[in-house]
């Protein structure tokens, strides 16, 4: 397995320190890094379920960059360690144009989400969704659970009160759960402001929206796989 990997110049690498940053805000465990075919993708765990019972959809990010070789492997590390290299290498004087090379922190076996795998392929497209209205849905999502959990609230309320209103259809869109908008405006999917339309893809379980920022992916719970 490949212990680095070489980012086509200053610029991704600067986007690729936003992403993580942003997603670390939401979930500030690990990463997986899955490279090969000079492509590295990048996931993000946004919502997903704790424990057999818990009923919450598995809600994913998905950054996609561009590699300078020919890097293969799938490594899920913390987070903060790859934030961390990331910021060293952004500090250093070099050509900002030129390749950069990153290393691939020490992995981890923590991540319970990491170890779904989302399809490649086969996805078809079902529908396109206004941003601006994933931005709404979003931000009344963010809001009442704000409002529902008061200072000090224990962990386990927290995620039974995330997972209500995460879990929730988007109106309009009722099978996609109101945790895949949170999760593209929390890692910056929909621009600032909201603008455009983002496309609806599905394959077997799993649901995709795609901007021009990135994708992200859900595995639907089996309830609303018949529509």
């Amino acid at each position: 397995m490949s212990n680095t990997f070489t980012l086509a110049d200053s610029l991704s690498l600067d986007d690729l320190h936003l992403y993580l940053s942003r997603a670390s805000r939401i979930e500030d465990g690990a990463v997986r890094l899955i490279a090969g075919s000079g492509v590295l993708a990048v996931y993000t765990g946004v919502i997903f379920p704790i424990g057999l019972l818990d009923e919450s959809p598995t809600v994913l990010g998905l950054r996609t960059f561009a590699l300078n070789d020919d890097a293969s492997f799938d490594a899920v590390v913390p987070i903060r360690s790859l934030v961390e290299r990331l910021v060293r290498l952004q500090g250093a004087e070099r050509d900002r144009e030129a390749p950069v090379t990153v290393g691939v922190p020490i992995q981890v076996n923590t991540a319970t989400w990491a170890a779904i795998s989302p399809p490649r392929g086969g996805w078809r497209s079902v529908a396109e969704v206004d941003a601006t209205h994933l931005d709404a849905t979003a931000r009344a999502g963010i809001a009442e659970v704000a409002e529902a959990i008061p200072t000090g609230t224990g962990e386990q309320l927290v995620h039974r009160v995330r997972s209500e209103v995460w879990g929730r259809g988007i109106p309009g869109f009722e099978y996609v759960p109101a945790g895949a908008a949170f999760g593209a405006l929390s890692l910056g999917f929909l621009g600032e402001p909201a603008e455009g339309t983002v496309g609806v893809f599905e394959t077997g379980p799993w649901t995709r929206l795609s901007s021009p920022r990135g994708h992200v992916l859900v595995r639907r719970r089996g309830w609303t796989l018949q529509r």
